[in-house]
């Protein structure tokens, strides 16, 4: 079984206080940071450009894992990665030719994910499989965070899990959107190994990210 990791999204974080807040998670344990990147066209809000990652990236060693939710997305692979994406996620939806990117991003000697949204169909993916390195399950709609959990998709994460075993497959499988301490068992039960958490991570219990990090990783 693959090590549970943590991937708390900054969406959640105070944005005044960017720096400190990712100082917060790196002491607090977590193993990578999540950002969201929307563009209010893909999906209907707007978060954070390349110019913040760099300036972020200078203040932590820890992973950037980026989630690309824009469209067209090729064409800014490329910025993402100089700005210090160490993961770059890609929506099949948003590109003309999935390979084509999941090749860029390698090109760039970055890791490669590809989120799949709530109903969109693993076979979209499935001949893809063995050239990237995480699924990004969402689990809500993309586009804002505090969305309530979408059980059926756990479905997904166990058929993924069944195909990573069959075909000796290495690729990890990540769950972002309404993840807490009630449903974080039963997505790792499912075959997650990667939690993206925003809102459980730094509201609850008074805004003790060591205590939710650990209690995510444990349940």
């Amino acid at each position: 079984m693959k090590k549970i990791q943590i991937s708390p999204s900054i969406l959640s974080a105070d944005f005044s206080q960017l720096g400190n807040e990712i100082k917060k998670l790196e002491k607090g344990g977590a193993d990578m940071i999540h950002v969201d990147v929307m563009d209010g066209h893909f999906v209907p809000n707007l978060t954070i450009g390349p110019p913040v990652i760099k300036a972020l990236k200078k203040q932590s060693s820890m992973i950037f894992d980026v989630h690309l939710m824009i469209s067209p997305v090729h064409k800014y692979i490329e910025d993402y990665a100089l700005a210090g994406a160490d993961i770059i996620t890609i929506h099949p939806e948003a590109t003309d030719d999935l390979n084509s990117s999941i090749l860029k991003i390698k090109e760039l000697n970055k890791k490669v994910g590809v989120s799949l949204n709530p109903k969109t169909k693993i076979d979209t993916i499935t001949d893809h499989l063995n050239k990237i390195d995480l699924v990004l399950i969402m689990s809500v709609n993309p586009g804002f965070g505090g969305q309530k959990f979408m059980p059926e998709v756990l479905i997904k994460i166990k058929e993924l899990k069944k195909i990573r075993e069959k075909e000796n497959l290495n690729f990890d499988i990540e769950i972002d959107g309404g993840i807490n301490f009630d449903n974080s068992k039963e997505a790792i039960e499912a075959g997650a190994n990667i939690l993206v958490s925003g809102t459980t991570i730094f509201k609850s219990n008074d805004g003790d990210i060591k205590k939710n990090i650990d209690l995510l990783r444990s349940t």
